[in-house]
Order: structure tokens, then C-alpha cells, then sequence
């Protein structure tokens, strides 16, 4: 359905920056500098065009093996934000030195580089509306995210067939946002099997409660406890419905500007670490 095709890299301090489009979707894909594959190698084109002959026995015994593929974790932004957001590239950093990951976003409809229709300029009036007039926001933002989350499920989803393609990504896959990403990752989550482990938080439950419930996989959900845009109880109620057995809640206090994102994308790398490494981490704690 949707052709990925690479538009340009750059390297620097271990990490490998790929720009993409899904289609027309753009997107960006980090990966350890030293284990991926340049756009122009991945390519069958390329790849046909470029070989080299076959090597001599000798010369065969002596190649180094290839890396092992390495686990993929998906990121949404957050509303009003884009893939190349510093929340993103900081997270994606963390993941790929850290862990080993591939990390790969998109741009969410009618932000970054894809364009904004009528019906999104309506939204994001009402919303500034709201905020103007110290109104709730949540009657205006979760139907608003929701219709997002309905066009960009399918996106993702076809996103993670193209690049579970490519030479040196595999499984298991984790997924990870806030906000507007949590509106497009409950349903994400819920509807694809290959995510095995989920970062989520900051996000109202009424759009989200019945995909929520067919979640069983790890979950680590954050909170603002003083958030003064998306209520405590409503942020609670999201997480006491995900249907996980493990689940985590990290509450922090301060108001929805304060969101700790160094502490929380921290402990995501940790938490992702965990469940998609699961045998390095099991031989961390016995070593230690």
C-alpha cells in the first residue's frame, strides 16, 4: 500500500538519521550508526547493481558475521509538535546508544511537513479558544486526536510491515509517546501484535477506554499530578483500565509544563530495555 523510500541521512555521535517518506507520509528513522545499512544498500536496485562477485571459500571463512537484527520501537509525538521534535530526537538518542534500538516516527496528520485541512484549522481554532477562555480543553482535543488516530493507526502499522524489511531490524517491537501519541498508540497497541511493550501517559480516557481494555502487554504510563490542561482523575482512569497484568504508574508532580522529560525518557529506555532485551537484561542482573 504504502512504498518507503529514504531521502536523506546524516551520522553523528553514534547515530544514523534517516529521513523517509511512507508514500507521502514523511517519517525519520534512527539506528546505531554501525550496524545499519546506508538508503542507498537497503534498496533490491541497489543492492542488484552493486554486487560484487561471489567471494573464494577463504576469503568467506574470514568475513565477520552480520549484526544480529535489533529491536524497533515506534514514537509519536506530541499535538502541535513533529518527528524531528527535541522530546523525539532526545528519546530516539537515548534508545539507539543506549539500547541498541532502532527508533522510527511519523509525522501525525496535519503536523510537521504534512499539510493541515479545513476541518484540522477548525479544530486547532476551538482549541486555542478554549484555552483562551480558561474552558476545558479535553471536549475539543479528544475528538480531535481521535480522528487523527483513525488515519494514522493504518500509517503505522504499515510503517512497521516496511521496515521489518530492512536488514538489521527485527522484533520484538515497543512503542512510545505522549499526549497526541498515546491518542494514536492506545489504539496502535491494542490492534497490532508485534508491540510487546508500551511507554504511554498525559492523555484523557474517553476515546480510549475500550482499546485500552484489549491492551495486555507492559505498560509504563506517566502523569502530571498537578496537570491544570488534562485532569488527574481522567489521566488515572486511563491507566486503571489497561488490561496489562504489568503495568506501571509514574506520577509526577507539577503541572503539565513540567513533565520531567529527561527522567521519564530515562526510564523508558529502561523499561523498553527490559522487555525487548529480555536476556541481556537477565544476564545484567546475574552479573551483578
Amino acid at each position: 500500500m504504502h512504498s518507503l523510500a529514504f531521502t536523506a541521512e546524516s551520522a553523528a555521535n553514534g547515530v544514523l538519521t534517516r529521513d523517509f517518506t511512507l508514500g507521502d507520509i514523511p517519517g525519520v528513522l534512527w539506528s546505531p550508526a554501525a550496524s545499519a545499512a546506508s538508503p542507498a544498500s537497503s534498496s533490491p536496485a541497489s543492492r542488484a547493481s552493486s554486487a560484487s562477485p561471489a567471494p573464494s571459500p577463504s576469503r568467506a571463512s574470514s568475513a565477520s558475521p552480520a549484526p544480529s537484527p535489533a529491536p524497533l520501537v515506534l514514537m509519536g509525538h506530541g499535538g502541535g509538535t513533529h518527528k524531528k521534535h527535541r522530546a523525539m530526537t532526545g528519546r530516539a538518542h537515548r534508545l539507539v546508544t543506549g539500547s541498541g534500538f532502532h527508533v522510527a516516527v511519523l509525522d501525525a496528520p496535519g503536523h510537521g511537513d504534512r499539510p493541515r485541512g479545513e476541518r484540522d484549522e477548525r479544530d486547532i481554532a476551538a482549541l486555542r479558544e478554549a484555552q483562551a477562555a480558561g474552558a476545558p480543553e479535553g471536549p475539543v482535543v479528544v475528538p480531535y486526536n481521535a480522528r487523527l488516530a483513525e488515519i494514522a493507526v493504518p500509517e503505522y502499522r504499515a510503517l512497521l510491515d516496511a521496515l521489518l524489511e530492512l536488514p538489521g531490524i527485527g522484533g520484538p517491537v515497543g512503542y512510545a509517546g505522549v499526549g497526541l501519541g498515546t491518542a494514536i498508540g492506545v489504539p496502535l497497541v491494542a490492534a497490532e501484535p508485534r508491540i510487546r511493550a508500551a511507554v504511554l501517559g498525559l492523555h484523557w480516557p474517553d476515546a480510549l477506554t475500550e482499546a485500552a481494555r484489549r491492551i495486555t502487554v507492559p505498560v509504563e504510563y506517566a502523569v502530571q499530578w498537578d496537570d491544570e490542561r488534562i485532569p488527574r482523575e481522567a489521566c488515572l482512569a486511563l491507566f486503571d483500565a489497561f488490561g496489562s497484568r504489568e503495568k506501571s504508574l509514574h506520577a509526577n508532580a507539577g503541572r503539565h509544563v513540567d513533565f520531567p522529560r529527561h527522567v521519564e525518557a530515562d526510564s523508558a529506555a529502561r523499561f523498553l530495555g527490559r522487555h525487548l532485551r529480555p536476556q541481556a537484561d537477565t544476564t545484567a542482573a546475574t552479573a551483578a
